[in-house]
């Protein structure tokens, strides 16, 4: 008999005691959506029939609004399975989606720990698989400068010796160039969603995160958003002005100086978090990989409320 039992806690000061080694699982990621605009998280706990906690997701409910181009919607998004068995892994997402179906137009369950992880589960409750890549650099083995490319490495060095540099962000001044240069990159890209200023900087102050800038002639020109989790570091928003000032290579320079400062601090990986589909012709899965990364098929799941929507969608992306 399953004794398992799940219990959602949409305040933070209700959740009993919980491992805070996975930071997108954990009580701080959750107080710091819960100050941020448009933010409503949600911590999902499994117990035993003992008490004993055996596993916990946290799903984070997004408010989206645009005037250009014009929507309103809701979405939830949960990153990881955080070392859930998969059977438990079922019983949190099966409570989860039961809260949300009607509450939200999609949920999207992403960065699985293996491709197949979860797939009986995540299919009995209606979520369909989109093939997805992951991008990860080892830094443990070998130095960064041992696995980029001889290319890429020329790259980076063209655009420092033209005076490019990459330093962390400190000021109000450099967060706001920051944001501004985040935003203006990604307007047009409406499936990207961006939280609030409020977002990184509490983030920023709780140590959780590095926010790096790349500057040239005293205009920003690149940036970056690492997070730290588990002894890795996982890249989760760039930006760069790549055609405006392309002669300094901006993404190059950015990504390499991230690359390098989570392998000087002992993490050992950095992961990219959207490379995207995995079409034959990606340039910026192509780009990433010349640093040395390895690449890896994966799914994202997605449950669609509308229920023919759902069908059609799951019927599309048949395999």
């Amino acid at each position: 008999m399953n004794t398992t039992r799940v219990t959602i806690y949409d305040q933070v000061d209700e959740l009993p005691a919980l491992p805070e080694d996975n930071f997108f699982h954990s009580r701080q990621l959750m107080l710091l959506c819960k100050q941020t605009p448009r933010h409503k998280p949600l911590m999902a706990i499994a117990t035993d029939g003992e008490g004993r906690v055996v596993g916990h997701l946290l799903c984070i409910v997004r408010y989206r609004l645009s005037w250009l181009p014009p929507y309103l919607y809701t979405h939830a998004r949960i990153y990881g399975n955080n070392h859930c068995e998969a059977s438990v892994f079922g019983r949190l997402m099966e409570a989860i989606t039961e809260r949300l179906q009607n509450r939200v137009l999609y949920l999207e369950v992403s960065n699985l720990s293996e491709k197949m992880f979860g797939y009986r589960e995540l299919r009995h409750l209606k979520f369909f698989p989109v093939r997805w890549m992951n991008v990860h650099n080892s830094l443990h083995s070998r130095t960064p400068e041992e696995r980029i490319t001889d290319r890429m490495m020329k790259r980076v060095e063209l655009g420092l010796r033209r005076g490019a540099a990459t330093k962390l962000v400190e000021t109000d001044e450099e967060f706001r160039a920051f944001s501004k240069l985040l935003r203006r990159h990604n307007w047009l890209k409406p499936r990207r969603f961006l939280p609030d200023d409020q977002f990184f900087k509490k983030m920023m102050e709780g140590g959780h995160c590095k926010i790096f800038i790349t500057t040239a002639h005293n205009h920003v020109i690149g940036c970056s958003v690492c997070v730290y989790s588990e002894n890795d570091a996982y890249l989760w928003y760039s930006a760069s002005r790549r055609k405006s000032f392309a002669p300094f290579h901006p993404n190059a320079v950015t990504f390499w100086h991230s690359i390098k400062d989570a392998h000087a601090n002992g993490y050992q990986h950095i992961r990219f978090m959207d490379v995207g589909l995995p079409f034959r012709k990606n340039l910026y899965r192509d780009f990433i990989l010349r640093f040395g990364g390895k690449e890896v098929s994966t799914y994202r799941w997605f449950r669609i409320s509308i229920r023919w929507v759902n069908r059609l969608a799951s019927w599309l992306w048949r395999e």
